[in-house]
């Protein structure tokens, strides 16, 4: 350079340096159009070197600034040879501690960018990071500039980043040459601007702090994005996470534009899945027209052939060549529909991958962090991950299947948030991904019940999930939904169950599928859902309680099996303080017991009873509710049977009569028992009356209880009996209180029945020496006062129907006992007796297993003598603060009954129940001389109401 050049370029004054920069421009201007590329060489080396790298002498480095940027104005389109020296010196400037520096460094990298255009994308990774750092600079000049380069960086990237090559790099015989061969290498050159050398730098910052930086980020990675050639989207996972990080930025400008990216994304990626299923669609649809034209075609050469088999050979020569002729026209009409469909048209977006399992990876992260108490501040990153996750089972539903734990773990505590958006979010994921499951299943079922009546198969895979995904999402009320598939036909879903676990992916039927089914590992879902039950919210465990009740009609073989350690966790659920959770909870075990073997529904119900035993105020408080529940869905017979013969064996003889007490409250006024209850009032079946018994054991431990057995089964005789027992036992204020509760419950409508009895006096005659025996265990209370009334209300009644029994031969009185032949009655009874006959022969017909030995009605009685006498012992032994818990003693066994020990040996077999409670008068049975007991007590009574009608 001129020594004055130099002189005005180490000024202080701009003005001295611009008018300097300008008489270097003129010059260089001048050696170029000589030729003299070494001198411009030189000057551009001293610039550099001497000028713009001159650390302590900022007039210098801004002389030397404004004569780079001079001569690449002077230079133009050939500054693309010198920019590997000018831009390295200007790109340092941008770090010094000068503001003005830095600004007039900005300045000079933007003369030199206008001039350079395409050839300053070379560079793009260095000067992108030096604005980055310039967007959050102090001075405010600073920026400024930093925000006009940055424009024009940005225009220059739009318009030429997808295609721009250098000409350092392009070869120079291309422009003078044509033809395929120079294409081809053309075609392969290295744009100037690499997406892939970008992204590690974009990793990087996408982690900063200062809320101008990331503006500044956001809005390059927008205008990337909007680039259709370089496909960004396929890049996201690289700086997704970052960039969800933006949205708990305090800048509402930050937020903003992290949202309107994020959305965008979003959007083009739900694109780009809607043109790829389009595609592989009429793909498929175009193979099923190939195959319908070639198989009817080939019918039709068939038909031909057929017709003209008898030709001579010539013919069918011709023949021959006419059906070549033939297939040719229609393989090219077939191609010509191919190409006419538009197959082979490009579709932007056809070729991009998305990477959605990173990307879900990425999301569930956003899911796992812990937000403690900055929760509230974080609130936006779990709202827009809810939504994206939410939104990719429009996507990609099938690519998800390996993230339902995670998300089922994370999702549903979400299902509680305090946000009422973030709460509906979370509601919406979970009923997206419980439909998607719910579709795999009834997807897998489809074919096998198809093959009676049905269509085989619907014209695709996709339109198939279509129709059940909607179908599944118009009902979208959780709980609703899943009670209606669960409470069903038990044989439709033992059927439906096993065909799924048969055929869990029929692939075999579907034939050849876009996609295939994925696999969901049932077991880690479990072990997640499991976890949900310690949750404090009870949303949260409602909805991991449907889940586990869904999954395992799905695959009952492969979750929550008789070994699954998730049964305590179930049965300790129970326990939980939610009625919703309890009801669920009981509908799962019914599920699991009817899927299962015996033993399992004998495990359930043995432990049931320990949580009772262990949980006293769970009994008090859920006891009712969990037996109801469970009588709803599985059989209540068999529950009440397997609870009696494990009550019956335990030794704890103070919680078998209160199990035994709730049992029977139940018994009597739950709705879901009023088939039991019917049940129990026809003894004459063999099941009814082996039912009876087992109940009858077991009732022992509770007095009332088995007396109201007596009731419900219409067995008054025996009631009476127990009655007569009740007289020798301590009465309580616990059983006088019980007496009261039954009082108030026979006049409820379970007992309507019995009141309507009681009309007719002579043929239930033990009913009111049953109530009346009440009335006289009772004290003077309300109770006593009710059951008076009822009674007095119809004594008239009783008083009218009993006067005709004088006129009543003795035999006829107690026909109902079921006489042998030879101990029949007088045959000299009047006619008038024949309705009071048939009365008493329905009776006898209640009693008739006596005869049979169905009912050993005097066993019973000694049962339960024996173990209320246990039960005696046992609280007396507890009061003097002995130890208590063993069985009846041999010498109980042998004592017996202390009423009626010569009672038991009397008749052998099973007839000896019938002769014991009511005997006839002496002319008519043979044995006389029988002992006076409790029971025979009452045969003398009713032989003396005999002899008075005979008077």
């Amino acid at each position: 350079m001129d020594p004055n050049i130099t002189k005005a370029l180490n000024d202080k004054l701009y003005d001295k340096r611009k008018s300097g920069a300008l008489e270097l421009e003129s010059l260089i201007r001048d050696s170029l159009q000589a030729g003299d590329f070494d001198r411009i060489q030189r000057i551009v080396s001293q610039l550099c070197h001497e000028y713009a790298y001159a650390v302590h002498q900022p007039h210098a480095r801004n002389g030397g600034l404004i004569g780079l940027a001079a001569a690449s104005i002077a230079l133009g389109p050939d500054v693309a040879r010198y920019l590997e020296e000018i831009v390295p010196p200007v790109l340092a400037c941008f770090t010094d501690h000068d503001a003005r520096v830095r600004y007039y460094a900005c300045e000079s990298m933007y003369n030199i960018a206008k001039v350079a255009k395409g050839e300053i994308l070379v560079y793009f990774n260095q000067v992108f990071d030096a604005l980055c750092k310039l967007a959050a600079d102090n001075e405010l000049s600073v920026k400024n500039g930093a925000e006009l380069l940055d424009r024009l960086i940005k225009d220059i990237v739009a318009e030429s980043a997808a295609s721009y090559v250098s000409i350092l790099h392009a070869p120079e015989d291309t422009a003078g040459e044509s033809g395929d061969d120079q294409e081809k290498p053309h075609q392969e050159l290295p744009t100037a601007f690499s997406l892939e050398c970008f992204l590690p730098l974009l990793e990087e910052r996408i982690h900063v702090l200062s809320p101008y930086t990331r503006t500044f980020l956001v809005a390059w990675i927008t205008l990337l994005d909007s680039i259709p050639d370089l496909e960004l989207v396929a890049h996201l996972p690289r700086f997704l996470g970052g960039l969800f990080k933006f949205l708990s930025d305090e800048n509402q400008d930050v937020y903003t534009a992290t949202q309107t990216a994020l959305d965008r994304f979003l959007s083009e990626i739900k694109k780009i899945a809607r043109i790829k299923r389009g595609i592989a669609e009429s793909k498929k649809s175009q193979g099923d027209d190939f195959n319908r034209s070639t198989s009817s075609f080939r019918s039709g050469a068939d038909v031909d052939s057929d017709t003209e088999s008898s030709a001579i050979v010539g013919r069918r020569a011709s023949t021959d060549d006419k059906y070549d002729g033939n297939s040719d026209s229609a393989s090219i009409a077939i191609d010509d529909d191919k190409s006419g469909s538009g197959d082979g048209d490009w579709v932007p977006g056809q070729d991009v991958h998305v990477d959605h399992p990173k990307i879900l990876e990425i999301l569930v992260k956003f899911l796992e962090a812990p937000f403690g108490d900055k929760e509230t501040e974080n609130h936006e990153i779990l709202l827009t991950t809810l939504r994206w996750i939410d939104a990719f089972f429009e996507i990609c539903a099938e690519e998800m299947m390996p993230s339902v734990p995670s998300l089922l773990t994370h999702v549903l505590p979400r299902m509680s948030h305090d946000l009422e958006s973030v709460r509906q979010a979370a509601i919406k994921v979970n009923a997206s991904l419980m439909d998607y499951i719910m579709s795999l299943s009834d997807d897998s079922r489809r074919p096998d019940g198809s093959t009676s009546g049905q269509i085989q198969l619907p014209t695709s895979l996709s339109a198939l999930g279509k129709e059940l995904t909607g179908a599944e999402r118009r009902d979208s009320n959780l709980s609703t939904r899943l009670l209606k598939t669960v409470i069903q036909d038990r044989a439709d879903v033992r059927s439906l169950d096993s065909k799924g676990t048969r055929t869990p992916t029929p692939a075999e039927e579907r034939g050849p599928s876009p996609r295939p089914i994925p696999e969901l590992d049932y077991q880690a879902a479990v072990n997640a859902l499991t976890l949900q039950f310690l949750n404090e919210h009870e949303a949260t465990r409602v909805a991991a309680i449907a889940w586990l009740i869904m999954l395992h009609r799905m695959a009952p073989g492969k979750i929550l099996s008789v070994e699954d350690g998730t049964f305590p966790a179930l049965l300790k659920t129970l326990s939980d303080p939610s009625e919703a959770v309890v009801t669920r909870d009981l509908l799962l075990l019914s599920q699991i017991s009817k899927n299962s073997d015996d033993s399992y529904f004998t495990s359930f119900m043995v432990n049931l009873l320990k949580l009772f035993c262990t949980d006293r105020r769970l009994l008090e408080t859920r006891g009712n509710l969990i037996i109801r529940q469970l009588c709803v869905t599985l059989s209540a017979e068999r529950i009440y049977r397997t609870m009696a013969d494990c009550l019956e064996k335990d030794e704890d003889v103070e919680f078998a009569s209160i199990m035994v007490q709730n049992l029977n409250n139940n018994l009597i006024t739950a709705p879901e028992l009023a088939d039991l209850r019917k049940r129990l009032r026809n003894l004459d079946s063999r099941d009814g009356q082996s039912f009876f018994v087992s109940l009858f054991k077991t009732w022992c431990h509770n007095a009332v209880a088995t007396f109201s057995l007596c009731l419900l089964a219409q067995a008054y005789e025996q009631a009476y009996h127990l009655l007569q027992i009740f007289a020798d036992l301590e009465m309580t204020v616990n059983m006088l209180i019980q007496i009261d509760k039954l009082v108030q419950l026979l006049e409820s409508p379970v007992f309507t029945y019995l009141r309507m009895q009681l009309l007719e006096p002579e043929r239930y005659p033990y009913l009111y020496k049953c109530l009346y025996g009440l009335l006289m265990l009772l004290p003077q209370s309300s109770a006593f006062a009710a059951l008076k009334n009822r009674l007095n209300s119809v004594s008239a009644i009783g008083y009218l129907h009993m006067a005709p029994r004088g006129y009543v031969p003795t035999s006829s009185n107690f026909n109902h006992l079921r006489q042998k032949s030879s101990d029949a009655g007088p045959p000299s009874a009047p006619p008038s007796t024949l309705g009071n006959t048939g009365s008493s022969f329905e009776r006898q017909n209640r009693l008739k297993a006596r005869d049979e030995g169905g009912v050993k009605w005097v066993e019973l009685l000694d049962k339960f003598k024996a173990t209320q006498e246990r039960a005696r012992k046992n609280a007396r032994l507890a009061s003097l603060g002995e130890d208590v818990g063993v069985g009846m003693s041999p010498v109980e066994k042998e004592k017996g009954p202390p009423e009626v020990p010569p009672k038991s040996t009397r008749v052998p077999g099973p007839t000896a129940p019938l002769g014991r409670p009511l005997p006839g008068p002496a002319g008519q049975q043979a044995p006389g001389h029988k002992p006076r007991g409790g029971l025979g007590g009452l045969g003398r009574f009713a032989g003396g109401v005999a002899g008075r009608k005979k008077k």
